[in-house]
């Protein structure tokens, strides 16, 4: 097996058990702060869409099928997209502190932050994931790969999203409404 596989299943195997080591740790401090839940299942429904998304891309990326054969400098391209990814995701995690929840809920006293990538953007987190999950795609320099990673993982999201903004709307009002005016979903000045 190519070293560049195995670079590949490994960081998507240690990313995995990041998010599901962070979700964990946070469950446990969180569980008494909890207000509200508005998630709708989207936490899940959002995982298994992932997870049809790596097997796609992952299966077709073991064939030649769609191959690129630039294998080094698409590999270096989603090595460099998924670093990326990883610290628009990190970031945005550290700036909603104590806010950040894996499910969409209400936290004790929560507020609507607007500093950092926030200040441009609602969702800067899925965008780090949306960005780590097209350079992991990427790497293996397989145009089907892309496509097939992206495409459920994208309908997820636009699920995800609209969930917690809809929660977002109820629990905030005017002011998130007014926020939701003067920012974009995932790409500033786009959308």
């Amino acid at each position: 097996m190519d070293i560049k596989i195995i670079i590949i299943i490994a960081f998507s195997y240690l990313y995995g058990f990041f998010e599901v080591f962070m979700s964990l740790r946070q469950k446990q401090k969180r569980e008494k702060e909890i207000v509200k839940s508005g998630d709708k299942a989207s936490i899940w429904i959002l995982s298994v869409f992932i997870g049809i998304g790596y097997l796609l891309s992952f299966s077709i990326g073991a064939t030649k099928i769609g191959r690129i054969y630039h294998w080094d400098i698409f590999f270096i391209i989603g090595a460099i997209l998924t670093i990326v990814g990883l610290a628009i995701r990190i970031k945005s995690i550290l700036t909603l502190k104590q806010y950040f929840t894996y499910t969409v809920t209400e936290i004790e006293n929560h507020e609507l932050i607007e500093t950092g990538l926030y200040k441009s953007i609602r969702h800067p987190g899925y965008l780090g994931q949306l960005i780590i999950f097209v350079g992991i795609s990427t790497s293996l320099s397989n145009w089907l790969s892309i496509l097939l990673m992206m495409t459920p993982v994208l309908l997820g999201y636009i699920y995800r999203i609209n969930t917690e903004e809809r929660f977002m709307t109820e629990q905030f009002g005017q002011k998130y409404v007014d926020y939701q005016k003067r920012t974009k979903r995932l790409v500033p000045m786009l959308y």
